[in-house]
């Protein structure tokens, strides 16, 4: 059948299937959607056999621009054929991934794709794993997706993907700025202050359990769901990480190596300048915010600054600070960037500020490198009739300046 015929079939047996739910011939339903699935099952292995077939007659591959019959090697970014459909490398990747996550055969040409991308990525870490796959990028850019759109903070931080250890160089706000002279005046020295961030990379496991009836779905169904499921469990620990994360372990700590946060980093510095504090008998005022605002080095409070809160800070607190009218300061704009605006700038939930209130600006005051993007494990179990699926990365992060954050944190 071809690939219409199969979709049109599909969409008539899944409208059956709601029309039974809706009427509560749950029985009828379940039979109907073992139709469903039966169905799937014909017109993948059609889609393998006829490309199988392809394969055997060695069919040319043919340029559609040209119309000329070019080489049947496979290269990187290459347009290949399959039954008379066009079909890119990334294409193939993605669905010998989709085929590997649910036990599935592939293609000669999908299993050529995957097993060389695969090969050159353990050569290039120099790991002899079998286990470990590398998710295509039109997966990885979902889960990047998905992680932005739960967790604003890490919208805002610029992330770098650079392999192995990432050293960078940041100003010494201690430096004094140059001075005008006429020709008879020496030019008074000063050094040139630099400090350096080193983001040397810190694990990510993240496990995500999946029933063998969910692998039923369909390719594109199943493939936005992992995303989601692991997109949702490393956000979590990414956001976290960058307001409360520890950083690296000393000889006696005990915590495992994680990205440095913003909070840490402004409650660990002497005589914390950069904190503001207030207490139910002290309550957060105009005059508290106007502080921590004013310890904000100039520059950093322009495009790119927020105010962060999770939910219950946002409407408890910073909701309830009214001028002499009685009127709030906080304004209402689910449109905008966030949930509202204040002072000019956008206030965004996120639930990984746990309590604080963070000023700043992430975009140029934090640094985060992906020292190795997103890798998948996978492992059956029998008994329970479920599969792991963890996802595996290396990332790392650290305050590049204090000055273009401020605490205003309850105690």
């Amino acid at each position: 059948m071809t690939k219409e015929q199969y979709l049109k079939m599909r969409n008539e047996l899944l409208a059956e299937v709601d029309g039974l739910i809706n009427s509560g011939d749950v029985e009828n339903a379940n039979a109907k959607m073992a139709e469903v699935t039966a169905l799937d099952n014909q017109f993948e292995a059609e889609r393998t056999a006829q490309a199988n077939a392809a394969a055997l007659r060695g069919a040319p591959v043919v340029n559609i621009e040209t119309q000329s019959v070019v080489n049947q090697g496979i290269e990187f970014g290459q347009v290949l054929a399959s039954f008379g459909e066009t079909t890119t490398e990334t294409e193939l990747h993605e669905r010998a991934f989709y085929n590997f996550l649910v036990n599935k055969p592939s293609t000669q040409e999908e299993k050529a794709v995957f097993d060389r991308i695969n090969t050159d990525y353990r050569n290039a870490v120099q790991t002899a794993t079998d286990h470990q796959v590398v998710i295509p990028e039109t997966v990885t850019a979902k889960i990047w997706q998905e992680i932005a759109d739960a967790h604003p903070v890490l919208q805002d931080i610029f992330k770098t993907f650079v392999p192995g250890d990432l050293t960078l160089i940041k100003d010494d706000d201690s430096i004094t700025d140059a001075e005008w002279i006429d020709e008879a005046t020496s030019a008074e020295g000063d050094d040139v202050g630099f400090g350096t961030v080193e983001l040397t990379g810190c694990e990510l496991p993240k496990a995500v359990d999946v029933s063998w009836k969910i692998k039923k779905m369909a390719m594109g169904d199943f493939l936005n769901y992992i995303a989601r499921k692991i997109a949702e469990k490393m956000g979590n620990a990414i956001a976290k990480s960058v307001f409360t994360g520890k950083g690296k372990p000393g000889e006696s700590d005990t915590f495992k190596a994680q990205p440095k946060g913003v909070v840490t980093a402004l409650n660990a510095e002497a005589g914390t300048p950069q904190v503001i504090t207030f207490a139910t008998a002290d309550p957060l005022t105009y005059k508290k915010i106007t502080s921590a605002l004013a310890k904000i080095k100039s520059g950093y409070l322009g495009s790119g600054a927020a105010i962060y809160a999770d939910n219950a800070t946002i409407w408890n607190e910073l909701a309830n600070v009214l001028n002499e009218m009685g009127n709030p300061y906080f304004v209402p704009d689910p449109t905008g960037a966030g949930v509202g605006r204040m002072f000019g700038l956008p206030v965004k939930e996120e639930a990984a500020a746990e309590g604080n209130i963070l000023i700043g600006n992430y975009g140029r005051g934090y640094a985060m490198n992906v020292n190795q993007d997103i890798t998948l494990y996978q492992e059956d179990h029998i008994k329970a009739r479920t599969t792991t699926y963890m996802s595996y990365s290396i990332i790392d992060g650290d305050v590049v300046t204090n000055k273009a954050f401020a605490l205003i944190k309850k105690v």
